[in-house]
């Protein structure tokens, strides 16, 4: 929108540019494009009743006005000195099903004696490229809505149902922990990942991963003390300073690991780490996901210093049958254990796979090939000291 109010601007020569939203009693600068010091700013508000633009589309001043002097229904409005405005040019801005949105105005200080046809020509034609923008804009916002509601309507039915994937110590050949995925039983059918995606670009993702998490820690006790439950958490999460609460009231806050994905994107890592800071102090352990993946990985792993970090499956798979896998998976195994991290491999699908592993001296592993994901009952079953 903006670059439609400096196209306005420049063709037209005028100082100020604006679209308003006309609303019930005011009149809201939505957009402003103009120089320094002008005397209006976006997302102002005035009186629907004050200056032009309502005027303009009740008929009560022309659309084109090259001189305010000339015009007596002009002079009389306060802002025509004020401003003080020389010339004004405003059209109204109609969305497509004829509803009137607002206004696009511009304005200069002094007269313009040469503004007429050719200029609002020009501005009809902007305030229809407005309209459709308007449209756009507001579909989106009604998609965001909908989707919003989808997400929450799914969690006061129940969602998401939390499935338990075991976490196998390769040299002890026993169950470490567990990582708690989410499955939704409910429609619309959408994989799990795109449910947290559109959650998050609805603006409800903070809400759906604090209710899995939540879900998934009301089990934590139904484990043997020493087996550890992994959920998965974004930045945008730990930042918001909503996790903490919900980590405090469990019992035991060091069997949890909370799980960055490389997919997350971190714009700042200081902040992130001194919102991670008494997370880790309550005795939770962190964990960077899907490692070998891609650089952002590794600079999670350089700027946060994980307990734990999870080879990509992408590297485990057929690990045995390729050596630049082999050797990047060495590569990174030896550099956790230099700065004391424990390596988790994920996706692990075969025996060959496993003993290659096992001769890389990968610490846990998970995949089909142990265990699928697990019903509660299931997963208490895998409990080593059951």
């Amino acid at each position: 929108m903006h670059g439609v109010l400096a196209a306005v601007r420049r063709h037209l020569g005028m100082d100020v540019a604006f679209v308003s939203r006309f609303e019930t009693e005011d009149r809201v600068f939505e957009y402003v494009d103009a120089g320094p010091g002008a005397p209006i700013q976006q997302q102002q508000r005035l009186s629907l009743n004050e200056g032009y633009c309502l005027k303009v589309v009740r008929g009560e001043l022309p659309e084109c006005i090259p001189d305010t002097s000339q015009v007596e229904a002009a002079r009389t409005i306060p802002q025509t000195d004020s401003v003080p405005i020389g010339s004004h040019l405003s059209v109204p801005v109609r969305l497509p099903d004829g509803r009137i949105y607002g206004t696009l105005c511009c304005f200069s200080y002094l007269p313009n004696p040469a503004l007429g046809e050719r200029e609002m020509r020009l501005m009809h034609a902007f305030a229809e490229v407005v309209g459709l923008r308007v449209e756009e804009r507001t579909a989106a916002q009604r998609e965001r809505q909908n989707v919003a509601r989808e997400v929450r309507d799914a969690i006061a039915a129940g969602a998401p149902r939390i499935v338990y994937q075991p976490v196998y110590s390769i040299a002890e050949r026993a169950v470490r922990g567990f990582e708690c995925l989410s499955r939704f039983d409910v429609a619309p059918n959408r994989p799990p990942d795109q449910w947290f995606r559109i959650a998050e670009e609805a603006g409800v993702g903070i809400e759906l991963e604090l209710r899995a998490i939540e879900k998934a820690l009301e089990s934590l006790n139904a484990f043997q003390g020493h087996c550890s439950l992994s959920v998965n958490c974004s930045p945008a999460l730990i930042l918001s300073g909503k996790l903490q609460p919900l980590l405090e009231a469990v019992a035991t806050p060091s069997r949890i690991t909370l799980e960055i994905t490389e997919h997350a994107i971190v714009q700042d890592y200081v902040a992130l780490a001194t919102a991670l800071a008494p997370l880790r102090a309550l005795g939770c352990c962190l964990a960077v996901d899907d490692a070998g993946a891609g650089y952002a990985s590794m600079r999670h792993i350089l700027n946060l210093a994980p307990e734990i970090i999870k080879l990509d499956m992408s590297l485990t798979r057929n690990i045995h049958d390729d050596s630049k896998r082999r050797a990047l998976a060495k590569g990174l195994t030896s550099f956790a254990h230099e700065i004391h991290s424990l390596v988790i491999a994920e996706g692990v699908e075969s025996q060959a796979e496993l003993e290659m592993l096992r001769n890389l001296d990968v610490d846990c592993a998970q995949g089909y090939f142990l265990a699928r994901p697990l019903g509660l009952k299931d997963a208490l079953a895998f409990n080593p000291q059951a």
